[in-house]
């Protein structure tokens, strides 16, 4: 059973402990919404500097809020607005200090100060979603958390067979 996260004293320390829940818990799953919800839960436990984590899904040529913890997400972004729509353009990570400060971001939560937007891409290489962790603080995300969250989506999403959707009885 999974335990509650501990209080880390570090970023990286953090990401670890995350990390180890989260390949632990995840270890011979295949469905994405599981994977989504389950990494989605342990990063918002285990990381005190977010408080919005979640993915926007890729689908019909735009973003669309998928699993996510935290306050309501916006449920469409065009890929030519925000950052995440720029990380799904781009297909590079986006980290973004001070969101006021940028011109494509979409406030879906004006508590926002900083964000980092990972591409998801399945073992094909298509796109199939980024992750999004929004905080409070200012310049809150940096290579560390670029690094652990990179690895995290290669690892749970690209590296095997991905079930991507429910067959409804």
């Amino acid at each position: 059973m999974h335990q509650p996260a501990a209080t880390y004293t570090d970023k990286a320390s953090a990401y670890q402990g995350a990390t180890r829940a989260i390949d632990a818990i995840l270890d011979g799953e295949h469905n994405m919404i599981l994977k989504m919800s389950t990494i989605n839960c342990l990063l918002q436990e285990h990381l005190s500097h977010c408080f919005w984590v979640g993915f926007y899904c890729m689908h019909a040529g735009q973003l669309m809020v998928g699993p996510y913890q935290g306050t309501l997400g916006c449920l469409h972004i065009a890929l030519d607005r925000g950052v995440c729509g720029r990380a799904a353009r781009t297909q590079q990570t986006q980290i973004v200090a001070d969101v006021h400060a940028d011109p494509e971001h979409v406030a879906c939560d004006s508590r926002t100060n900083s964000e980092i937007v990972v591409p998801v891409h399945n073992a094909e290489g298509q796109l199939i979603a980024v992750l999004d962790l929004d905080s409070t603080e200012a310049a809150a995300f940096d290579a560390i958390d670029q690094q652990y969250l990179e690895a995290l989506v290669q690892r749970h999403f690209a590296s095997g067979p991905l079930e991507t959707a429910y067959q409804w009885d």
